[in-house]
């Protein structure tokens, strides 16, 4: 039975433990916040020491041992591995599987476990079976679990292993007879058995084999495979290799001289090949072997045969066998070359083609040699005694004549004797002559005509004909004599006109001479016409005039003229009929007619008829001005021009103020100049017969000097700018002419200005440019004309205008010059324009408007407020405003200035024995290398070094202290640090770490007093000694289980009723209902043991004796 006062007694405990465990914990915590900067080593997250706890008395775990069954740690895809996973010495457990510290999934296809679940065997699907395997035990009853295993690592290949095979010797070609020996290897793992295979079916098992000898039975591919385990896991098939067997080549024997018929002395020599290097030959001849003997040569290899001077012995039939000598491979003889050797070189025979006696200039002679014996000859052809070698056909000319003979020559040594000489005579190809048999060279239609063609020697020539280039055929009007000799046209045509040649032919011979000299021939396609020409041809005559008629016919010669005026014959029959001085009686039409002396030619068709007329009175000419003005300027462009109406043939004289001007045209033109003023006048004269009319009416001219115009500029700037206005007036001072009457020209660098979108032109002479852009820069001048004639004034005084290419643009400087400022640095800003004038500033940041007047201002002490794009423009004008572009844009960037701080070195456990204080100053965030500066209280101190030492003799005060960092680069200075404060610093850290003391050896005293307490407050009876007492007990344990509260068996009655007395005073009541260990020994030994007496769930381990 549990007695009331028993379970007080052990809540009091449980109170007393927790109080324990409390007091523990601040202890702790004081101790961790008293070690100041050795604990600031520690970096957030690494693990604190262990705090040392009392250790269990625990019931040993047995050791779980994995290994591997499969012989191999690397298997392939789809291969098979075991693990066997064993507690030594007892079979009450059982196993669970991991792979790299993960348990494996037992609904994996490629797993499989044993009943007992020792054995592991894993299908190696893919990598992903790869790793570490390990096991841990469970006991089967007891629900102990031991630690995990030793692991066994196991590689996957990603692909099944492909064998190697290698063959030796490793010829491309065997033959029969030899030996091979093949080799299988597998580069990864072990435990492999090899397969062989030729052409695909399997001949053996092992890891080589040989085949020896060689037949062509082995011809083919081998390849092999390998397998190992019990389920025979295979590789892939290696690559295979091929096996050739080939009888051995049959030599190829070549004649490399020209001809197997060879003479004395000659050169012979061979080849002998099987289209491989690595072969020896043995030549023979008469299938006997041959020795290396001069003057028979042969090359180191044997593949060469020479024979450098051929005799009689060597005739015969040649062959030769190739060997192989490293490998013992011989092969059968060659195919033959029989050579044949001559005692006597032959004589040469010349022979000619064609074999006229005489040869003309131009025919082609061809000299032919041969030698009857054997082949191969380079024949040469000589003439007279000269040594010289000529080509055997060529054309022959008054050079070639004479005698010629030939010799034939094989090689470098063997020539025969020169042939029997033959004569060649040689005759240049006479020219043909022309002759004209017939009186005319021209004729008429229907006359007939004649021509002969000769060669002066022979007979036996015949001729051809050529016009005009082409040949002469026969046909009913053109006809030959039987060898063609002489031409006759019976009846001329147009068509027979043209040169005539001829030429001279021996046909058997293909000689033809060159042509004749041409004869031309004229072939008229009508008869003759008569022209009638008048001189001079005016069509009105005036009296005391000269005039002459001429008549032409153009046609051959000797031709009679007959006249005819008004139809009636004139008494004239020359080819010209002249009157001296005609009157109004020579007014009539004359004409005239041709004849010559052939009867088919007498009369001519007449010519046309020409009309003379002939007028008494004196003709006035006409005058007119142009421009019809009596008042010109100068430089204006003035013509008068003269005209007689009658007749034509006039010259033109022209005169001013009585004068004659040097002019005999029609026409009188001339710039106007101040001295062209006055009266002008004209008459004609006959430019044939020298008859002159009256003068014309009189003209009055009067010239003066063009005003000169001038140019004003309305505009105020002299330069301007994109799109600014511009306005230019133009006038003149004319006091002849209204100013109204001009037309105004303007020019910008001498060339005309055009109106358009921008510019425009009044015709009161303004210039107006609305917007103005850099092509209209220049220098603008004017020019006036009449509206009414080309009158053009000079060009006006000029006005320059600049025109700028763009906007005005600013430039923005920046001082000093860097991005990149820090706080409290001063910065300068300046917008300079260095064109025109008359500007206004205008200033932004961050495109918001700042305002500040004149072109620069001062960041004094830059703020990280003041970073930005700062930019400027300039503006003028009031009516039209010209803006600038914005200037480019600098950006500046107000960094914060680098902090500096303060770190105290003296550590918590120097406090009791330091009487000094080391600061250290740092700059905040920087990797730069800085210099410092200390200050107390504001007052910098003369120490440049990172570190400060504070003593009492250096600071009796116990000051305030600041440090800045300094350097040669940006920034050259960081902030100053906070205040840092040395007074009573040290005493504050003592008290903090004597209360720490205090707390600590308190607990201390209190841990002491539990053991005594619980060492002299034992129950009486000594033999009373449980097995197994809980000191502590995790308050997991005690959640729903009757557990007796810790210590209870230690607290006497007495202290049981003043815990029940305590409970009763503070209205506590323990709801354990755990019966205490009071009525005996034996009921407190089964209250008390359990299955499970260690720490459960990181509860506190209790005690065991």
């Amino acid at each position: 039975m549990t007695h009331p006062r028993d379970t007080a007694s052990t809540c009091a405990a449980q109170w007393k433990m927790r109080l324990i465990g409390i007091l523990c914990v601040i202890y702790l915590t004081a101790v961790c916040a008293a070690q100041g900067p050795p604990d600031a080593a520690r970096q957030p997250g690494d693990t604190p020491p262990p705090t040392t706890l009392p250790a269990a008395i625990t019931k040993a775990v047995p050791h779980v041992r994995m290994q591997l069954q499969s012989p191999w740690p690397e298997v392939f895809p789809s291969e098979k591995v075991e693990f066997r996973c064993d507690v030594t010495g007892s079979s009450d457990w059982t196993f669970i599987w991991q792979r790299n510290k993960k348990q494996i999934r037992e609904s994996d296809p490629n797993v499989s476990i044993n009943a007992d679940r020792s054995v592991l065997t894993i299908t190696a699907a893919d990598q992903t079976y790869m790793g570490f395997y390990s096991c841990t035990a469970q006991h089967k009853t007891e629900g102990i679990t031991t630690a995990e295993s030793n692991s066994v690592g196991l590689i996957v290949h990603d692909n099944k292993p492909k064998p190697i095979v290698s063959r030796k010797p490793n010829f491309a070609k065997f033959y029969p007879g030899e030996s091979a020996t093949f080799n299988c290897t597998v580069q990864v793992s072990s435990g492999w058995e090899y397969l062989w295979f030729h052409n695909g079916k399997q001949i053996q098992t092992s890891n080589s084999f040989t085949i020896n000898p060689i037949s062509h039975n082995n011809n083919g591919r081998y390849h092999c495979q390998a397998k190992r385990g019990k389920s025979s896991f295979y590789t892939e098939q290696s690559l295979p290799i091929t096996l050739q067997v080939s009888d051995p080549p049959t030599p190829s024997l070549k004649l490399l001289t020209q001809w197997p018929d060879v003479f004395e002395e000659e050169i012979l020599a061979f080849s002998c090949e099987v289209g491989n290097s690595d072969w020896t030959f043995t030549w023979y001849k008469n299938n006997r072997k041959l020795q290396d003997d001069y003057p028979l040569t042969l090359d180191d290899e044997g593949t060469l045969l020479n024979i450098t001077s051929v005799a009689k012995l060597h005739e015969g039939e040649y062959a030769c066998k190739a060997e192989l000598e490293s490998r013992a491979v011989s092969s059968g003889f060659s195919n033959t070359v029989a050579v044949t050797v001559y005692d006597n070189v032959p004589k040469a025979k010349l022979h000619k083609a064609p074999g006229f006696k005489h040869m003309y200039v131009g025919e082609t002679v061809t000299f032919t040699c041969n030698v009857d014996v054997s082949t191969g000859w380079e024949y040469e052809l000589y003439k007279g005694e000269d040594d010289l070698p000529i080509t055997n056909s060529f054309p022959v000319d008054l050079s070639k004549q004479g005698k010629y003979s030939c010799k034939a020559t094989r090689g470098q040594i063997t020539s025969t004797e020169n042939s029997e000489e033959m004569q060649l005579d040689v005759r240049e190809i006479p020219v043909p002559s022309l002759k004209n048999i017939s009186s005319w060279l021209d004729v008429f239609p229907d006359e007939s005509m004649q021509l002969r063609c000769g060669m002066g020697i022979g007979s036996s020539w015949t001729y051809t004909w050529s016009r005009d280039g082409q040949k002469v055929q026969v046909d009913s009007v053109v006809t030959f004599d039987q060898n063609g000799a002489t031409l006759s046209i019976k009846s001329a045509k147009p068509a027979h006109a043209g040169q005539y040649k001829c030429k001279g032919h021996l046909e058997e011979r293909s000689v033809n001479s060159i042509s004749s000299s041409g004869l031309t021939l004229t072939v008229h396609n009508k008869k003759p016409s008569v022209t009638l020409t008048q001189e001079p041809d005016y069509k009105v005559m005036f009296s005391g005039e000269s005039v002459s008629f001429n008549c032409h016919i153009n046609v051959s010669s000797g031709w009679e003229y007959l006249w005819y005026k008004d139809a009636k014959q004139l008494p004239v029959f020359d080819k010209k009929y002249s009157v001296t001085s005609v009157s109004k009686t020579d007014t009539g039409s004359y004409r005239c007619e041709a004849k010559r002396g052939t009867a088919q030619l007498s009369f001519i068709n007449p010519s046309q008829a020409v009309q003379l007329q002939v007028q008494e009175n004196k003709p006035k000419p006409l005058m007119t001005p142009e421009p019809n003005v009596t008042k010109l300027y100068v430089g204006e462009l003035v013509s008068f021009k003269c005209k007689v109406e009658v007749s034509t043939g006039w010259r033109y004289l022209w005169y001013t103020n009585g004068t004659q001007l040097h002019i005999d045209t029609d026409r009188l033109t001339f710039n106007a100049t101040l001295s062209n003023s006055g009266i002008y006048n004209c008459c004609a004269v006959r430019d044939k017969t020298m008859y002159s009319t009256e003068h014309s009416e009189g003209w009055t001219v009067d010239i003066a000097e063009i005003p000169l115009p001038s140019t004003k500029a309305k505009t105020t700037w002299l330069d301007v700018f994109p799109s600014e206005r511009v306005n230019m007036s133009c006038g003149m001072n004319d006091s002849k002419e209204v100013t109204s009457d001009w037309m105004y020209t303007w020019y910008k660098d001498n060339q005309k200005v055009q109106a358009d979108d921008t510019t425009s032109l009044e015709p009161d002479g303004t210039l107006s440019i609305k917007s103005a852009s850099a092509s209209q820069q220049g220098r603008y001048s004017c020019s006036a004309k009449l509206k009414s004639r080309s009158v053009y004034s000079s060009n006006s005084s000029g006005q320059t205008l600049v025109v700028y290419d763009t906007k005005p643009q600013v430039m923005l400087t920046q001082t000093p010059v860097y991005n990149g400022m820090h706080t409290g640095d001063s910065v300068s800003f300046s917008c300079h324009i260095n064109i025109s004038s008359g500007w206004e500033y205008l200033w932004f940041k961050d495109n918001r408007t700042l305002v500040k007047p004149g072109n620069s201002f001062t960041i004094m002490s830059a703020v990280k407020s003041d970073s930005g794009s700062y930019k400027c423009q300039v503006r003028r004008g009031k009516d039209s405003v010209l803006q600038s572009d914005q200037s480019e844009v600098p950006r500046l960037s107000i960094q914060e200035r680098p902090q500096a701080s303060i770190i105290l070195l003296t550590g918590w456990a120097e406090v009791f024995s330091a009487v000094t204080l080391e600061l250290k100053c740092g700059v905040q965030k920087s990797q730069d290398t800085w210099n410092y500066t200390w200050f107390r209280e504001d007052k910098p101190i003369q120490k440049m070094s990172e570190k400060y030492v504070v003593t009492p003799q250096n600071d009796p005060e116990q000051s305030q202290y600041t440090c800045m960092g300094i350097r040669n680069g940006r920034p050259s200075y960081s902030k100053r640090s906070e205040h840092f404060k040395t007074k009573n610093l040290l005493l504050k850290r003592r008290v903090l770490l004597s209360i720490s003391g205090l707390l600590f050896f308190g607990i201390i005293a209190v841990l002491l007093g539990c053991i005594a307490f619980k060492v002299f407050r034992k129950p009486a009876d000594d033999d009373y000694k449980p097995e197994e007492a809980d000191l502590f007990v995790s308050m997991s344990r005690q959640k729903g289980v009757d557990v007796p509260c810790p210590l209870v068996e230690f607290i006497t009655d007495a202290a049981l009723k003043a815990s029940s007395q305590e409970g009763e005073e503070n209205g506590t009541i323990c709801n354990e209902t755990t019966p205490l260990p009071i009525t005996s020994q034996e009921d407190q030994a089964v209250a008390t043991e359990g299955p499970d007496t260690a720490e459960n769930n990181g509860g506190l381990v209790s005690f065991k004796h």
